[in-house]
């Protein structure tokens, strides 16, 4: 029986609301570097992107993983939820106090991890900053966990809307990197004053239900996993550092833009993980190895379609792209960019729900810490030979050998044969279907290099869509009944959001005083 077939939501609806949600939030979050690099000089660039790389480490590396507790903690001790979130949030706090200590009492740490001394006097208000994002990250993972997609849509959006709208304030009105960590410290208490309102709402009293025994339990489950997230999160972010000291701010800010599309690499994968991950314990735990794969296959289909064509069409109008975006000034991001995009492809396949169900953490730990020592290495030694480049290629060589191990251990866990094989023929067809477009493309391109960078992109596009669409279709990659359950989901979306919007229009018209002479109202209730 296949997961649809068991009753639970489809996992494309509720990977779509999270899709949506996070696209909407990366359009916004979009907007605020393109401001950035025609406000700020190179210099100043690079300084706020130091800054709030610091902030964003922070809040990824601080947690430990003890927030995924929630996943499996949540269903299982329904009597003590709220104790599982009051466990989560004091973990939090204590994590990002600490951090928030360190940079009080030690400002010259972050001058040490950068390189970069005009960075000693925002250390003090980044330590605030890190504790307050960090355990307000806390909102948009507790809603998946309880399975309210619709809130996380919600919380998603809003708060990506008002850190933009805050930073971009910031940057438009006073224009320094003062300015934008005043604007994250004032988000970091917004997003923190929702956190609180949902989870009174959800687990009224939770700040009462602290567990020490509870707690206990959660850190066995969680910590381990937490090590391996710390690895994966060092493997993502050391190479920033070590740019940032061997080419100072300047250089970083041309590195950072050739790697800032990287947050599309998490728009769909990150939202297919969140709902695989618990269907995938469930059907590990119901040894159901065929389903596990073929839900594996679906998921890898649809996010092929989606990142292959992108890094394709990106690897042909890549610097056009760049140009577009971020001014002619950092044309020479295009070639870490081009590096960067070809990364996107590997995230078709999701590994990390697999790996997790099947307690196949302590392997890829000692995995990642060999080819994180191995890159740290060659890093520290060889960077600024390498040069930003070669830098960038260093990472996507760590990448890729990890997810090749991945994958073939995921095929050792899921006893892949080769009639099991026939599963994933989709998304061979969709990786030929794009390397076709992107050939057709650059025959274009060839003949249309030298115009405005805009008009070579939409010509690329003219002849790239066409091609990956038509070859799609010959090929038969997405059946009809998937089209018509996606537009029955886009339409259940739209219908939801009109909803919302007519509601609040209502409660937000002034109502009419009540007519004295009108017959009183029916208690059907009573009746």
């Amino acid at each position: 029986m296949t997961t649809e077939a068991r009753g639970a939501p489809s996992l494309t609806s509720q990977a779509i609301w999270l899709m949506m949600a996070k696209t909407v939030s990366f359009v916004f979050a979009i907007a605020l570097p393109l401001l950035l690099v025609r406000r700020l000089s190179q210099q100043d660039l690079g300084l706020y992107k130091q800054v709030f790389f610091v902030v964003t480490t922070a809040m990824n590396l601080l947690p430990l993983g003890f927030a995924m507790s929630a996943f499996y903690f949540l269903p299982r001790e329904r009597a003590r939820q709220g104790a599982v979130v009051a466990n989560i949030l004091a973990f939090l706090i204590g994590g990002g106090s600490l951090a928030a200590i360190l940079f009080m009492i030690w400002p010259g740490f972050v001058v040490w991890l950068f390189g970069t001394p005009e960075l000693a006097r925002l250390a003090r208000p980044l330590g605030f900053v890190v504790l307050l994002w960090t355990v307000g990250s806390f909102l948009e993972l507790i809603t998946v966990a309880v399975q309210d997609v619709r809130a996380s849509t919600a919380f998603i959006v809003l708060a990506q809307f008002s850190k933009t709208g805050l930073l971009i304030g910031a940057a438009a009105l006073v224009g320094t990197v003062d300015s934008l960590v005043v604007a994250a410290f004032l988000q970091g208490v917004v997003q923190i004053t929702v956190m609180t309102l949902y989870l009174q709402r959800r687990f009224p009293g939770f700040w009462r239900a602290f567990d020490w025994t509870l707690l206990r339990r959660q850190g066995a489950y969680a910590l381990p996993l937490g090590m391996s997230t710390l690895v994966i999160q060092l493997q993502d972010t050391l190479h920033h550092l070590f740019v940032s000291h061997a080419f100072g701010p300047a250089g970083y800010a041309i590195y950072s833009v050739g790697v800032t599309q990287l947050p599309l690499v998490g728009i769909l994968r990150e939202s297919a993980g969140a709902v695989m991950l618990p269907r995938i314990n469930q059907l590990e735990s119901e040894n159901g190895r065929l389903e596990i794969l073929d839900l594996v296959a679906r998921a890898g289909r649809k996010l092929a379609l989606v990142y292959f064509p992108l890094s394709a069409f990106l690897l042909v109008a890549g610097r056009e792209v760049v140009v577009f975006l971020f001014t002619k000034q950092y044309e020479a991001s295009w070639p870490v960019f081009a590096i960067a995009v070809m990364i996107l492809p590997m995230n078709a396949i999701v590994l990390d729900p697999v790996t997790r169900a099947h307690s196949e953490r302590f392997f890829f730990l000692r995995l990642r810490v060999a080819v994180l020592a191995v890159l740290t290495l060659v890093l520290a030694f060889y960077a600024f030979e390498l040069g930003l480049v070669g830098v960038m290629a260093a990472v996507f060589t760590a990448v890729s050998c990890i997810w090749v191990v991945g994958v073939w251990r995921m095929a050792r866990l899921l006893e892949v044969g080769r009639a099991d094989l026939r599963a994933f023929r989709p998304i061979a067809w969709t990786a030929g279907a794009a390397i076709a477009a992107a050939l057709v493309a650059s025959v274009v391109r060839a003949l249309v290099v030298g115009r405005p960078a805009w008009q070579v992109i939409g010509i690329c596009a003219a002849g790239f869509a066409p091609i990956y669409v038509g070859t799609l279709a010959a090929a038969g990659v997405v059946p009809t009944s998937e089209l018509r359950a996606l537009w029955q989901d886009v339409r259940r979306m739209t219908s939801g959001a009109g909803a919302i919007v007519a509601t609040f229009r209502r409660r937000s018209r002034p109502q009419a005083p009540p007519d004295p002479s009108a017959p009183a109202p029916v208690d059907l209730v009573a009746r």
